[in-house]
C-alpha cells in the first residue's frame, strides 16, 4: 500500500515561521494569516505525528527537544521543494529574467565590469542585480540562496558549498597624512589598538565580529571602503583597506601606509559561488564563465 503522508508542506512552514518569528502572533503578521489559523495548523500537526513539537511559556512558543529535530529536518524538506520548483520554473522560462550577483565589496570590480560588458550582448533582456556584501552578509546569502552568483572571501563560504578562486585581496592599514600616527616609524598591535579603527559594516541580518583586525576599542563602522577614505582623509582614525583601492591615495600623499613590526596585511582570497548549482539558469552558468574568464586573462 503506498505511504501516505500525514503531514503536508504547509504546516512545515508555520511551524518555521512561528519559531523564526518567535510566537504565533508575530509568525501571523509575518504570513497574513490569522492567529488562530497557525495555532490550529500547529496543534493539528503535532496530533498528527504524535509528538509535541512546540511548548508555550507565557506568551512566548519553544521548541522540544523533538521539535528541534523535527524543525531542522523539515527545512531541508521545504528548501528541496523550492528548489525543485525554481528547476521547473528555470525549465520553463529557458532563460531567468533577472540574475542576481552578491559581491564582496573587497573585491576588484573591474573583472566584474569586464564580464558584465561582455554579457550584455549575450544576455536576452535579462535584468542583473548587483548586490553589494561584507564578511559574514556574504555567507548568509550564500546559505539563503539570495543571489544566482555569489562573489566572497574564501574563509567565508559555509561547509557544503564549493568555490572557485578568483583573485588574492591584499589589506594594509591606512590612515591619513595628518594623522599623529602617520609619523611613527614602526608600529606593534597593542600601539596600533590604542586608537580609532574604522571599520566596514557587517552586512548580515545577525553580523559577527570574528572576522580582520578588530582589536582597537575605539571603533566607527561605516558602509563602505569610500566612507571610510573620506574620513581617514580627515585626519581622523586608521583601516585596513584593500590596497587596489588606496593606491592613488598613497601616491598623492593624503594617505599612508603604516609600517607594522609584524603582520603588516592581510590577505584574502577572493571565490566565485553558485549557491543552487543544481538549479543555476543558463545566463547565470554564461555569466559565471564571463567571470572566470576576465580572471584567466590577467
Amino acid at each position: 500500500m503506498p505511504y501516505r503522508p500525514r503531514s503536508t508542506l504547509e504546516q512545515w512552514r508555520i511551524l518555521q515561521a512561528v519559531v523564526d518569528a518567535g510566537g504565533y502572533a508575530q509568525a501571523a503578521d509575518v504570513l497574513n494569516k490569522s492567529q488562530s489559523s497557525l495555532n490550529h495548523a500547529v496543534a493539528k500537526l503535532q496530533t498528527q505525528l504524535g509528538v509535541e513539537l512546540l511548548e508555550v511559556r507565557g506568551r512566548k512558543a519553544y521548541l522540544t527537544e523533538a521539535g528541534e529535530v523535527m524543525l531542522r529536518r523539515s527545512r531541508l524538506l521545504t528548501q528541496q521543494v523550492e528548489d525543485l520548483e525554481l528547476l521547473a520554473a528555470n525549465i520553463n522560462q529557458g532563460w531567468e529574467p533577472e540574475i542576481r550577483i552578491a559581491v564582496e565589496l573587497a573585491y576588484p570590480r573591474h573583472y566584474l565590469n569586464q564580464a558584465l560588458a561582455a554579457f550584455y550582448p549575450l544576455s536576452r533582456g535579462s535584468r542583473i542585480q548587483l548586490i553589494n556584501s561584507v564578511i559574514t552578509g556574504s555567507a548568509e546569502i550564500i546559505q539563503q540562496k539570495r543571489a544566482d552568483l555569489v562573489i566572497a572571501a574564501s574563509a567565508v563560504i559555509p561547509k557544503g558549498y564549493l568555490g572557485e578562486p578568483l583573485c588574492t585581496t591584499r589589506f594594509v592599514p591606512v590612515t591619513g597624512s595628518n594623522n599623529p600616527l602617520a609619523t611613527i616609524a614602526t608600529l606593534d598591535q597593542n600601539e596600533l589598538s590604542q586608537h580609532l579603527q574604522l571599520v566596514i559594516r557587517d552586512t548580515a541580518q545577525k553580523p559577527q565580529e570574528n572576522a580582520g583586525w578588530l582589536r582597537a576599542e575605539q571603533r566607527w563602522t561605516v558602509d563602505n571602503f569610500y566612507e571610510a577614505i573620506e574620513i581617514l582623509q580627515l585626519g581622523l582614525g586608521f583601516c585596513w583597506l584593500p590596497d587596489f583601492l588606496i593606491s592613488n591615495a598613497v601616491a598623492d600623499g593624503s594617505l599612508v601606509q603604516l609600517k607594522m613590526t609584524n603582520n603588516s596585511e592581510r590577505l584574502a582570497t577572493i571565490s566565485l559561488i553558485a549557491p543552487q548549482e543544481d538549479t543555476l539558469g543558463p545566463g547565470s552558468k554564461q555569466l559565471r564563465q564571463l567571470i572566470l574568464a576576465a580572471h584567466d586573462k590577467t
